[in-house]
């Protein structure tokens, strides 16, 4: 039987994206029936058994950071995220590096960009074949990285978004017509851009979940408070997931104008229940979006309020079902399976 050990470290943190790409993915492995493999998963010891009984686990310590756990044992080392510190210690363990994104190349510059890019070069020489989770990331990875001819292999994300029955409404929500969005509140998520579809409407509300207490979050805050539209702007924080279902359930619309995503899983959430969901034209959204999202082409204010309300005339029951049609393409189970076949062939 072939052992495989799946490194987890971002199971530490369950709110941010890659702690929900660590959970969906072993919650998956528990519900399919794996042979011929014997699954080890290193993670903090927080996390131990988060996936029962059947399944071995290795605790992580801050001192495999500087004596690596002994990989002899293992015949696969599966990195569930490029910049994981814990990697095989010998070359007969075969090594799968799932690569998200690189946008550290658009964060940092000079030295630090030059290290960072060093570091993952290093680790995919090291690695036997490399995952991506989309077709985009993959074009960046080739473009910024030697593959030396190894095979890379687009295993998309799934759908994880937790159905949750006889939710209540939110206390803050007082108005029907709001549109909803969701992330770490970042520059990179763009989402002042969305302030000016407020001013063009001021019956028009805008949920923005995520950390709210970041200094772009603040900025934010502030353009509401020049543009006279705070009334209409919420930062409820972070949510659960029964607010999050009822919050993308009720919502007028979903909007992402996000510059820069390895995947975006909320868009596949939204479109999941058949919302109409606006996105950014940049990175990997169109290929996550495809034909059933509305895109802007630019932040200009006059345009993102012209496809905007384009988009909301135009949706209607059989575009909702398309969109349901095309979210139900990204399954947990799909992307299970095909890292276990992976595991299989090497």
């Amino acid at each position: 039987m072939k052992s495989v050990l799946i490194e987890m470290e971002k199971l530490k943190n369950l709110n941010s994206g890659l702690g929900q790409f660590c959970l969906n993915l072993g919650k998956q492995f528990q519900h399919l029936n794996i042979q011929n493999l014997d699954l080890n998963f290193y993670l903090p010891a927080s996390q131990k058994n988060i996936f029962g009984e059947n399944f071995s686990y290795i605790k992580q310590t801050a001192l495999h950071k500087l004596i690596p756990l002994n990989s002899l044992k293992y015949d696969v080392w599966h990195c569930l995220q490029q910049d994981t510190p814990y990697l095989p210690t010998t070359n007969n363990t075969k090594l799968i590096l799932t690569i998200h994104d690189l946008n550290f190349l658009e964060k940092y510059k000079g030295g630090k960009k030059k290290r960072k890019l060093y570091q993952l070069q290093k680790k995919v020489d090291k690695a036997s074949v490399i995952t991506v989770i989309s077709k985009y990331t993959e074009s960046v990875v080739r473009e910024n990285l030697k593959l030396n001819n190894k095979a890379i292999h687009v295993i998309y994300n799934g759908n994880s978004l937790e159905v949750v029955e006889n939710t209540t409404k939110p206390k803050y929500i007082t108005f029907s017509n709001f549109i909803f969005t969701i992330g770490i509140v970042a520059p990179k998520k763009n989402f002042h851009a969305l302030l000016p579809l407020l001013q063009n409407n001021k019956e028009l509300h805008l949920v923005i979940a995520g950390n709210c207490e970041t200094n772009y979050a603040k900025q934010i805050l502030r353009m509401a408070e020049k543009m006279q539209i705070s009334q209409q702007l919420h930062f409820p924080g972070i949510i659960d997931n029964a607010t999050k279902y009822w919050l993308l359930k009720n919502c007028r619309a979903f909007v992402f104008p996000s510059i820069s995503e390895g995947f975006g899983l909320p868009v596949i959430e939204a479109m999941s229940l058949g919302k109409p969901v606006f996105l950014s034209n940049l990175s990997s959204l169109p290929e996550v979006g495809g034909d059933e999202a509305y895109y802007w082409e630019s932040f200009e204010p006059e345009h993102m309020h012209k496809v905007f309300e384009k988009g909301l005339a135009d949706f209607n029951d059989a575009k909702s079902n398309r969109s349901i049609q095309w979210a139900n393409q990204f399954s947990w189970e799909n992307a299970a399976k095909a890292y276990l076949e992976l595991y299989n062939v090497l």
